[in-house]
């Protein structure tokens, strides 16, 4: 994580040709060099996060449904692999989480994927990445309202139909998706933090009091091609913050300190996950469920969902907004209306936020298998986002001077390796998942049943 961009040229405000600025690759843009320019006289200000308030927001985004899915994928795995693929991805995730710092700090105007895709692929890069962003959120929203719905038949013992449960799910989500910027965000996200590890913490006390009678732990395990990447698809989605890092940043008073917050969350999450993932594992044994909130015992489980409920709802608001403000900038990015507080801006906002969200619920209705819902997730987006694209980002960067000498030539390696992990996390990730949704999810699609 020393590599510098010291070797690069430094970077020049562009030169400004018929009120565009073009950057040195030649591309043409609408956008200035900050992504959301003087804001000393906008109604709504956009650049407002400290860096504490910028990890917290990136702690709720990561380690929120994530975490609950890693016990399992420790019964699937055995424990000796599964603990290295928690530590090692989680180490490989802080080193492409830096990568994508040092491309946004060579490229200051860039606010999201879809600018990030203009730099590598122009105007067609520019839409696939945006789409695949958008697509991400999407369906994350769609995993939280999932969860929602788990939650509430375990807290009323199934008390009605499941599709009420998703629909009051997707209800307080759109509510709590009204707030336009971060900062807006912060202390939803303070309380989805504050949640989870609560919830977390009551979970393993829960499965270390509980008996588990003809416990089963195993070192090693013997499964399908695709039971077992099923499992490291989840591990996977459980680092899959750094679709939101372009947003975060371009919101951040100093994007320089990016680094603070990246540390912040990983030190954080790897701690986490390994504990977390050791304990319920070790109590519990093979038979751990997914979400892991249900293996706490028949009243402790009701308790652990009970104090998840911030996470399961705030977590998935987070990275709704972040689909959002996509759309809304898109939508509204030749106008004034991003930092006007007028009934159309809002309306707009509101209008978008409730058409996400109304997606995201057909997802989750789709899809009702905790695990099966973030496999897919973890391969359609997390293998690219959080893995394979930062080599892309690296390599883009140090074009030309990948063989400058030997730390160079290691650092190519890395990179193109990392690339290349990308591609087979979305290959086999594809295979592994729609292979689990096949078989586990066809009957229970927009059904009454408990699940």
């Amino acid at each position: 994580m020393s590599e510098k961009i010291d070797t690069l040229p430094a970077y020049e405000a562009p030169e400004k040709q018929d009120g565009f600025t073009v950057e040195e690759d030649g591309l043409k843009r609408g956008e200035v060099t900050d992504a959301f320019g003087n804001e000393e006289m906008a109604e709504i200000k956009y650049k407002t996060l400290k860096w504490w308030q910028c990890g917290l927001l990136m702690i709720c985004e990561s380690v929120s449904l994530g975490v609950l899915s890693l016990p399992a994928a420790v019964a699937t795995l055995g424990l000796v692999p599964a603990i290295i693929l928690i530590i090692g991805l989680g180490l490989l995730a802080t080193y492409t989480g830096y990568n994508i710092g040092l491309f946004r700090e060579r490229y200051p105007h860039i606010q999201n994927l879809a600018d990030a895709g203009e730099i590598l692929m122009g105007r067609f890069g520019r839409e696939l990445f945006g789409l695949g962003q958008f697509l991400f959120c999407i369906f994350v929203m769609g995993s939280h309202l999932l969860t929602f719905r788990v939650m509430m038949n375990t807290i009323t013992d199934h008390g009605t139909c499941s599709i009420v449960f998703s629909v009051i799910g997707m209800v307080i989500s759109m509510v709590f998706s009204i707030p336009r910027t971060m900062k807006g965000m912060t202390w939803i996200s303070f309380a989805s933090f504050l949640s989870i590890f609560t919830a977390v913490m009551v979970t393993m006390i829960g499965v270390g009091v509980e008996s588990h009678p003809g416990r089963i732990i195993e070192a090693t395990t013997h499964h399908s091609l695709y039971t077992s990447f099923s499992a490291v698809s989840n591990i996977v989605f459980a680092y899959c913050a750094h679709v939101a890092f372009f947003g975060l940043i371009a919101e951040m008073e100093k994007p320089k300190d990016f680094t603070k917050s990246l540390c912040m969350l990983q030190v954080f999450e790897i701690c986490l996950y390994t504990t977390a993932a050791i304990v319920v594992y070790y109590f519990v044994g093979t038979e751990v469920q997914s979400p892991a909130l249900s293996s706490a015992g028949p009243l402790l489980k009701k308790v652990a969902y009970g104090i998840a409920i911030p996470t399961i709802v705030g977590a998935g608001v987070v990275n709704g907004h972040i689909g959002l403000k996509y759309i809304y900038f898109r939508t509204c990015h030749k106008s004034d209306l991003i930092h006007s507080r007028s009934r159309r801006s809002v309306g707009i906002w509101i209008a978008l936020g409730l058409s996400c969200w109304l997606v995201a619920w057909v997802i989750a209705e789709a899809i009702p298998v905790f695990s099966d819902l973030n496999g897919l997730i973890s391969a359609l987006f997390a293998s690219w986002f959080s893995y394979g694209l930062s080599g892309v980002y690296w390599l883009h960067l140090n074009y030309g001077q990948w063989f400058a000498g030997p730390k160079k030539i290691a650092l190519t390696v890395l990179n193109m390796t990392i690339v290349l992990i990308g591609l087979i996390l979305c290959v086999l990730g594809l295979y592994a998942s729609g292979t689990a949704i096949h078989e586990d999810a066809a009957s229970l699609s927009f059904s009454c049943s408990s699940t």
